[in-house]
């Protein structure tokens, strides 16, 4: 996806409560879809949140250049890919110890399904392979009883302080802010899909 100032500001808003979108989630496929949007909109809004933070009004500036615009890019899929693989462990953790859903095969087909179509319209090639090397690395070693009440996200926010195109002297004096400002959106997820998810049928 080519990004331009447009687009990135739209990404500044606040994150919406996902009630607005879902009333229950009771299927696998209401759980992928879940899975990937959230993904997407923490994973970008933290980015581009942080970065305009950062550079305060000179990001208008720097977001017109090419090379910083390819950075961004980079960024963006790198840290939608751990993302994905953070909340679909979360999910099908969460649905394994309360709801019995013990399909954790489930986590992985889905898992896949998405980052193939991220493929197909367009992904990054190397935040692929990361992402697929990743998964194969942490799937088998998953707790599904306790994942999703041991720092279920905490991959993904280390992803954004590592991949934000910000020097690394600057990177530094703001690390915990940065983890801290996933965090939070992270926390409002999963208080969100364990209300929609309470009606999850197992069967």
């Amino acid at each position: 996806m080519k990004l331009n100032l447009k687009d990135i500001e739209k990404y500044l808003l606040p994150l919406r409560r996902v009630f607005s979108k879902y009333r229950q989630i009771k299927s696998v496929d209401q759980v992928k879809k879940f899975i990937q949007e959230q993904s997407s909109l923490v994973s970008q809004l933290t980015l581009y949140g942080y970065l305009k933070t950062r550079m305060g009004a000179k990001h208008v500036v720097m977001f017109e250049d090419k090379d910083f615009l390819k950075s961004i890019n980079i960024a963006k899929w790198q840290i939608y890919v751990v993302s994905l693989i953070d909340c679909t462990f979360f999910c099908f953790s969460f649905l394994y110890k309360e709801k019995k859903f013990f399909n954790k095969d489930k986590a992985n087909q889905i898992f896949f399904e998405i980052l193939n179509s991220e493929k197909a319209s367009g992904m990054d090639l190397d935040a692929y392979e990361n992402a697929t090397k990743e998964f194969n690395l942490r799937f088998p070693n998953v707790n599904w009883e306790t994942y999703c009440d041991t720092n279920p996200f905490d991959s993904s926010s280390l992803a954004l302080y590592k991949w934000a195109p910000i020097a690394d002297e600057l990177k530094k004096l703001d690390k915990q802010i940065v983890l801290n400002s996933m965090i939070l959106k992270w926390n409002n997820i999963q208080k969100d899909f364990k209300k929609l998810a309470s009606n999850f049928e197992s069967n």
